[in-house]
């Protein structure tokens, strides 16, 4: 081992001890306790606690409601993923414009959602989908439309959530797509107009494949969110109608903290983490081949 060496790992040493400490080992306690029947009883006494191996990866693969769970996780993700990185690079695109006056005034109002209370946001939400009352079917009601129950109906309840996790999340993401188009050569736009490429032209040769960098990350922080939605379908229906709206993340926190089933809720968490996971990997070597 040469010197440069040692001094990279020396570098490198306080990085990889804070992530072995706060990742790899709460994984493996994570994966160690789905592996037992940890409960409240064990909690009372340690004695109680039992080895019982992959008794609750069967039982959660045997279970409706974790099917059911994990499919509208997917459904949530699919849906809410895709839209939220196209609004997202919208509001970049308009901002970024030079015709675009106050930018930095537009940027912050489109920020604003991200840093406000998620609990509060959720409860507005709840009221411009009120069934009687609420501004979206007030205006529906002037298009000639009839009300719908948004959060009541199982048809809306999921779609209603994505259209505020949309509203919610989009600025964050915008902010990073901002900075990548500023990192993009203006002369290739030159040489690309001297060409004879239109707006769209531009947009498809010159900034898509020169965002692909920020595509990877936003793809990714977008895709590992998504994958852990919990809040808004907690505030605004609680899993129902029909547990239409119940997550993976809202089947953890039941079992675990509501019936204690620290054992089941652990398995529950280590095979969303394989789910992410995998939707990483996925997306690194879809880049990569790109």
């Amino acid at each position: 081992m040469n010197a440069e060496t040692r001094a990279a790992l020396l570098f490198l040493a306080p990085a990889m001890l804070l992530i072995g400490i706060f990742f790899f080992a709460p994984v493996i306690a994570g994966f160690a306790l789905s592996l037992t029947d940890f409960d409240l009883y064990t909690i009372g006494d340690i004695h109680n606690l039992r080895f019982i191996a992959l008794r609750n990866y069967r039982e959660l693969l045997g279970s409706s409601i974790f099917w059911t769970a994990f499919g509208n996780t997917l459904y949530f993700a699919l849906v809410g993923g895709p839209l939220t990185v196209i609004v997202s690079l919208g509001a970049a695109l308009l901002v970024n414009t030079r015709l675009t006056r106050y930018k930095a005034f537009f940027r912050t109002v489109y920020f604003a959602p991200v840093v406000t209370t998620l609990v509060a946001v959720s409860i507005v939400f709840k009221y411009l989908y009120h069934p009687r009352f609420g501004v979206v079917n007030r205006a529906l009601g002037h298009i000639g439309l009839g009300p719908v129950d948004w959060l009541g109906d199982p048809r809306f309840a999921m779609l209603s959530i994505i259209i505020l996790a949309v509203w919610k999340g989009f600025g964050y993401t915008m902010i990073i797509f901002i900075a990548g188009l500023q990192n993009i050569p203006e002369e290739l736009y030159e040489a690309a107009k001297i060409d004879g490429a239109g707006p769209w032209g531009r947009f498809r040769h010159v900034t898509v494949p020169m965002l692909g960098p920020t595509f990877l990350f936003v793809g990714i922080v977008v895709a590992i969110g998504q994958l852990q939605i919990f809040a808004e379908p907690y505030v605004m229906t609680m899993g129902g109608p029909l547990n239409r709206t119940v997550t993976a993340v809202m089947l953890m926190y039941q079992q675990g903290f509501k019936w204690w089933r620290m054992g089941y809720a652990a398995a529950v968490a280590f095979i969303l983490f394989l789910v992410i996971g995998a939707a990483t990997l996925v997306q690194m070597r879809f880049q990569e081949k790109r």
